[in-house]
C-alpha cells in the first residue's frame, strides 16, 4: 500500500464551526448587522462560504458596505478564528517523519481554505492541497482526487487512504477513486453507500491507523 494519505479539512482536520460562530458573531458586531441578518449568515454558511454569498447577503438587507470587503473581512476572521488541536498537528508531523505523503482535499473556495491551512500550521505538514473552488470540480469528483495526487507528486494509482467527515464527498469520493477510507462518524450515512474501512470519533484515531500501517 502507498504511503498517500488525503485528509478532509473542516471537520476533520481543523474545527469550521466554531470559528464559523466566532467569525459570523465579529462581523456582524463591526457592521451592526440586524439578528436577521446574522441568522441568515449562519444559515447559509453552516456547510460552506465564498464570495458570493456576501453578494446576496448585501441584496437581502441593503447594505451599504461592499460585498467584497465583508467577504474579506470574512476570510481574516475565518483566518484568526479556525483552530486545530496541537495533537492532530502531532500526528501529522509523525506520519511525515514516517514518509507518509499528505494531502488536503477540501471543497470550499480557495483564500478562505488557504487562509485556514495557512493559520492553523497545517500548510507546513502537508505536501499538497487541492480546493474546489479554484477547479469548479467538488469532491467526490475523481479528478480533484487526481489533481491533488499529482500536486503531492504521487499517482493516484498506486492506492492510498482518504479520511474525512463527508460520507458522500470523503467517502464515496474515496472510493471512487480506488482508495481505503477511514470515516470520522457524525453525519448521516446515506442508503447505498459503501462502508468505509474504518470508523473513528477523532481524527487522531485515524492517524494513528496510518501509523500502524506503517509499522
Amino acid at each position: 500500500m502507498h504511503r498517500l494519505a488525503l485528509f478532509d479539512l473542516d471537520g476533520t482536520l481543523a474545527d469550521r464551526q466554531s470559528a464559523l460562530s466566532d467569525a459570523v458573531t465579529s462581523l456582524c458586531q463591526a457592521h451592526t448587522l440586524t439578528p436577521a441578518a446574522e441568522q441568515w449568515l449562519r444559515t447559509e454558511l453552516v456547510d460552506r462560504a465564498n464570495a458570493t454569498d456576501f453578494v446576496r447577503l448585501r441584496e437581502v438587507f441593503d447594505l451599504e458596505v461592499s460585498a467584497a470587503q465583508l467577504w474579506q473581512e470574512y476570510v481574516s476572521l475565518m483566518a484568526a478564528a479556525v483552530t486545530c488541536r496541537p495533537e492532530v498537528l502531532e500526528g501529522l508531523a509523525r506520519l511525515r517523519a514516517a514518509a507518509w505523503t499528505i494531502g488536503v482535499i477540501t471543497n470550499g473556495a480557495g483564500d478562505i481554505q488557504r487562509a485556514k491551512l495557512a493559520a492553523t500550521g497545517l500548510a507546513d505538514l502537508v505536501d499538497g492541497v487541492a480546493v474546489s473552488g479554484d477547479l469548479e470540480i467538488r469532491k467526490p469528483d475523481r479528478r480533484l482526487f487526481e489533481l491533488l495526487a499529482s500536486r503531492c507528486g504521487v499517482n493516484l494509482a498506486d492506492g492510498g487512504w482518504m479520511v474525512g467527515d463527508n460520507p458522500a464527498g470523503d467517502i464515496g469520493g474515496g472510493h471512487t477513486a480506488g482508495l481505503r477510507t477511514i470515516w470520522l462518524r457524525g453525519r448521516p450515512w446515506p442508503d447505498g453507500l459503501s462502508a468505509a474501512h474504518h470508523v473513528v470519533d477523532d481524527v487522531t484515531d485515524a492517524i494513528a491507523i496510518l501509523l500502524n500501517e506503517t509499522e
